[in-house]
């Protein structure tokens, strides 16, 4: 093969490579910006994430002796309820109350992480010292919002949230 045809073999091979490479990208795309926006009450996410969550770890912590998978869930758990603290910010009171409703969601989504991190050392006293902070988090907001439900942990089996009259 002569060195011209080599050059005109590289050139059609570049021109190749680069119109496969560049097959199907249009100009870019603009920047997609989410609006976030509440779907669900808050009261489902606190009875159908936050809650469940906390009854499960509890029930985990409550084994007797604890599996590495159970160790690992329970890690899950205070870790969603702590994604459930960054969707109540979503959803602040729309009159007043608004910095204080910041203030427990972030204590709320704290205290879960600091769990999850008591969790992964496999130290019971530890995560269950770290299951009554986090309820008494839950239990301050409740206390400023008026809402009538108190988070205890480890009360009696099957016993069912506290609601006050």
């Amino acid at each position: 093969m002569s060195f011209k045809y080599r050059i005109v073999s590289v050139s059609l091979a570049a021109v190749a490579l680069t119109t496969l490479t560049s097959h199907g990208q249009g100009p870019p795309k603009a920047k997609v910006a989410p609006k976030l926006e509440p779907i669900a009450e808050t009261r489902l996410l606190m009875e159908g994430l936050a809650h469940a969550n906390f009854r499960g770890l509890e029930r985990n912590l409550l084994k007797n002796p604890i599996d590495d998978q159970s160790w690992v869930f329970a890690r899950g758990q205070a870790l969603l309820i702590a994604e459930t603290a960054n969707l109540l910010m979503l959803r602040p009171p729309k009159s007043q109350g608004q910095a204080e409703w910041f203030d427990h969601a972030m204590s709320m989504r704290n205290q879960a992480v600091q769990l999850a991190q008591r969790l992964a050392t496999k130290d019971v006293e530890q995560a269950k010292f770290g299951m009554s902070q986090l309820a008494n988090s839950c239990n301050r907001c409740h206390q400023t919002f008026r809402v009538p439900v108190d988070i205890v942990p480890f009360p009696a089996p099957d016993a069912p949230p506290v609601r006050k009259v």
